[in-house]
């Protein structure tokens, strides 16, 4: 499932980049509805920080179900499965259906999240995917330490919201010379710091929790399962 995953999101991907890419080059507007989305995504992750979403009432999965032919069952890894003569999908088939829901998600923030930094399609493409085939190795380790990364939501809404602004304030400059623009030196430094100090909180925070309540759920952190062969 991480394989299939990690190709649909490279795909998925460079179709978002080429269209970003052509939406800049065609419409001046574009960093201004670019920097607003990124804005309303980093409220929205703030408002619903914590919250577990519920799968099975995704309406896009919802919808899959009711409309293509499936069993309630697993069957091993196969996604089809014959029965009573008839070809079914299996539930794994609907889990590449939520995989490829999460990628076009995940693409709605970050394409244009990066176009804040550079508008290069070649260097946007490479960089996702360089982070994607490593994403397989590291995919149980962050498991592992999501549970401790108490604010990484915070964290990243205030990216978000950063380069957000940052889009604008470059959409403003092409039209009011006289508007200042975010350079990509303090860009990456706030990105890093940011990172940086959201990593050190939420570890220092899980220490804490873990030392007042040792045998609680708050010391949560289960070991990553292992990868099976």
């Amino acid at each position: 499932m991480l394989l299939i995953g990690i190709a649909a999101a490279l795909v998925l991907r460079g179709l978002f980049i080429l269209a970003g890419a052509a939406a800049i080059d065609r419409f001046s507007a574009t960093f201004y509805v670019f920097g607003a989305f990124l804005i309303f995504t980093a409220v929205q992750l703030v408002r619903h920080r914590g919250v577990q979403p519920d799968i099975a009432r995704n309406p896009v999965l919802r919808l899959a179900a009711r409309i293509l032919p499936t069993t309630p069952d697993y069957h091993g890894g196969a996604w089809t499965v014959r029965v009573a003569g008839r070809r079914l999908l299996t539930p794994m088939a609907m889990v590449i259906v939520a995989i490829a829901l999460c990628d076009v998600m995940f693409a709605l923030d970050s394409i244009p999240a990066i176009f804040g930094l550079t508008q290069k399609p070649y260097l946007i493409f490479t960089a996702n995917a360089f982070a994607l085939m490593g994403l397989r190795q590291l995919y149980f380790l962050l498991g592992g330490l999501l549970d401790r990364l108490v604010y990484l939501s915070h964290g990243l809404a205030l990216i978000l919201a950063f380069i957000g602004v940052k889009l604008i304030a470059q959409a403003a400059h092409d039209s009011f010379p006289n508007v200042p623009q975010i350079p990509l030196w303090l860009s990456l430094t706030v990105i890093v710091t940011v990172l940086a100090t959201t990593t050190i909180a939420s570890l220092a925070a899980s220490r804490r929790t873990r030392r007042q309540d040792p045998d609680g759920p708050a010391s949560g952190i289960q070991p990553p399962a292992q990868p099976v062969p």
